[in-house]
């Protein structure tokens, strides 16, 4: 513990990469700490291959390229990367907080939170049978769209997940099907009229029923929402995008409990929480007008590094403009 840091990050998604950099372009001492193997968060663990619309100079770029460039972008500087650590506490120690993970303790002048919502994990799919065919004929990530090639494959979900999905599927399957619970879909405008143009074909509003399997197939029988009819489709697949549940218990432990509301961090314009020098950005802060999109979270980091910035070296004169710093 005789290395301070003046920032430590939590969290190793998008939001926690960007703000990892914008720190080190700061000259800022810093860390990111990851609980999972790799970088990412549930962008690289939940939808590899979903293409993302709101990061501005993409049209459309997929999840895993645009976290190998965040990747590359961080490593141009001389930040400490931690994976396969979990903050297991956050305490203060005199003017400085101490970080404690299932690795070690590290000192830090300031924190920044970028968990998202926590731990997470699927939802699964609430039909008999269907936990024993999972990664078999059941799915809920994508690691590779290759394994539905001319395969007849049916989605389910109807937000902007199961939308992209079901874009991305209709390049390499056969057939696809989108089933939602609702005549309507929740996803972004632009993707939801790429989808109104494409062969997939819209099965609403159905909830599926019942899944047999015969003959290394899968028979599906879905019931109409609010109504007596069944449908019944033969499939070689299914891909569940009903969104993931989260948990934060291991936060929950933490001696410093910056202020939650409904799970969510509140933070000010800045991302400051209740706690001085203690930040929170991403999927997991809640404030007026906040968007839970990538391209915000983007912008939190930065604003939470300067703050910080701001406070441990009041003397230091920030950048003016993006154009000012230099790798």
């Amino acid at each position: 513990m005789s290395e301070i840091y003046d920032i430590t990050i939590i969290g190793g998604g998008p939001a926690g990469m960007f703000a990892g950099f914008y720190s080190g372009l700061r000259g800022a001492k810093v860390q990111i700490i990851e609980s999972l193997s790799q970088l990412g968060g549930q962008v690289s663990a939940l939808y590899p291959e979903k293409y993302i619309h709101d990061v501005a100079g993409f049209m459309g770029i997929k999840a895993t390229d645009l976290i190998d460039h965040l990747q590359k972008q961080v490593e141009q500087l001389p930040i400490d990367i931690r994976l396969n650590e979990i903050v297991t506490n956050l305490s203060q120690q005199k003017s400085d907080f101490e970080i404690t993970t299932n690795r070690g303790n590290y000192q830090s002048k300031a924190v920044i939170v970028a968990t998202g919502v926590g731990a997470f994990s699927p939802r699964r799919l609430a039909v008999e049978g269907a936990d024993k065919l999972e990664n078999k004929h059941v799915f809920y990530t994508i690691p590779d769209p290759e394994r539905f090639r001319d395969k007849t494959v049916l989605i389910a979900g109807g937000g902007d997940s199961a939308i992209d999905t079901a874009l991305m599927l209709e390049k390499v399957a056969k057939h696809v099907y989108l089933m939602h619970r609702r005549s309507q879909f929740r996803g972004m405008e632009h993707s939801v009229k790429l989808l109104e143009r494409s062969t997939v074909e819209l099965l609403t509003p159905y909830l599926l029923k019942q899944i047999e399997l015969a003959d290394d197939q899968l028979l599906l029988t879905m019931k109409e929402v609010k109504g007596e009819h069944l449908l019944q489709k033969q499939v070689d697949d299914v891909v569940v995008n009903y969104g993931f549940i989260s948990n934060n218990k291991t936060i929950r432990q933490w001696d410093i409990q910056p202020e939650q509301q409904h799970r969510m961090f509140t933070v000010d314009r800045q991302m400051k929480t209740n706690v001085p020098l203690v930040y929170a950005i991403g999927d997991g802060v809640d404030y007026d007008g906040k968007l839970d999109l990538i391209a915000t979270a983007f912008a939190e980091g930065p604003m939470a590094v300067s703050a910080i910035m701001k406070e441990l070296y009041p003397d230091r004169r920030g950048p003016l403009h993006s154009t000012s710093m230099e790798l």
